[in-house]
């Protein structure tokens, strides 16, 4: 088993923040493995991160072209299988418009663009993106969009809240973005998808002000050193 697991970041065009997400997956200890969004199949990886960005210009809805990426096709298959998938920002959108995770980012609620620090709580362990955190404890992450306030239903909202499958919030007083009971991040019900808004591939060293996102990209990588061995299905 290897000690650095391979971890693959699908590009798309817009895609921004594709290699800070390889620099930052290396620097945590991972062996991140660029591919372009035409590749109808996965390497051999133990996890899949989606890159932040603006993917196909963000027409019709963010992420609403790039979820018909051939790539897409094998990520949905490796997470069938059990693999570990982790979406950014754009990524987080990508995910919910391939139905790979619950509900919906829509505009912020000020209209605006918000680019700045926030505070994140952990909402409860167990999580193998969260592996490096405590229940409850505050993480500080940097956001960065124009469409981020996730939304669910009442009914889908109270199940995620049943099955655990909010894992991070805005501290109180701090949403940036609208949030539907200040999530920041949510996980499928297996709990191998998981999608966050805020850029923990921005706070990985000192010179960012942050290196809370190396704990959340940290414990992607512990457990994918783990998962070795899961391959996406022919």
């Amino acid at each position: 088993m290897s000690d650095r697991p391979r971890i693959a970041v699908p590009t798309f065009p817009g895609s921004n923040d594709d290699r800070d997400a390889v620099l930052a997956l290396d620097q945590v200890g991972a062996n991140a493995i660029s591919v372009w969004h035409g590749e109808p199949e996965l390497p051999d990886v133990a996890g899949v991160v989606l890159p932040g960005g603006f993917s196909y210009g963000d027409y019709l809805r963010c992420g609403a072209i790039a979820r018909v990426a051939p790539v897409m096709g094998a990520v949905t298959r490796f997470a069938d299988a059990g693999g570990l998938v982790l979406g950014i920002c754009n990524g987080f959108q990508i995910l919910c418009e391939s139905g790979l995770l619950p509900g919906v980012l829509r505009r912020n609620d000020s209209q605006r663009f918000v680019c700045r620090d926030a505070q994140l709580i952990v909402a409860g362990g167990g999580s193998p993106f969260t592996g490096r955190c405590q229940a409850g404890e505050t993480l500080v992450i940097p956001v960065k969009h124009g469409e981020g306030a996730f939304f669910a239903p009442p009914a889908l909202l109270d199940e995620l809240e049943r099955h655990g499958q909010v894992v991070l919030r805005y501290a109180a007083g701090g949403n940036p973005n609208g949030s539907v009971a200040d999530i920041a991040g949510v996980s499928n019900r297996a709990g191998n998808v998981m999608g966050l808004m805020p850029h923990p591939e921005h706070a990985v060293g000192p010179l960012s002000g942050s290196q809370d996102g190396a704990r959340l990209l940290g414990s992607l990588v512990d457990a994918a050193r783990t998962r070795i061995g899961v391959q996406t299905p022919a």
